[in-house]
């Protein structure tokens, strides 16, 4: 269920990253779009480096990395 959340949260930031790069294409100067959508973009990123924190601490995700 986690990491279902987290690719979920993935997909949503890039879709937000896509928004944003047509608002800055085709968006005339006076609109704040872009500003939103980055917002938007920073506060999943936000959320998924919180669920992937609490994924290790819980123990739901666990890395396999001989280091």
């Amino acid at each position: 269920m986690l990491k279902a959340a987290i690719a979920l949260m993935l997909i949503a930031t890039i879709a937000s990253l896509f928004s944003g790069l047509f608002f800055l294409v085709k968006d005339d100067s006076s609109s704040n779009r872009l500003a939103i959508a980055l917002a938007i973009r920073v506060a999943l990123a936000a959320v998924t480096v919180g669920l992937i924190a609490w994924g290790f601490f819980s123990g739901q995700l666990v890395s396999h990395a001989p280091w």
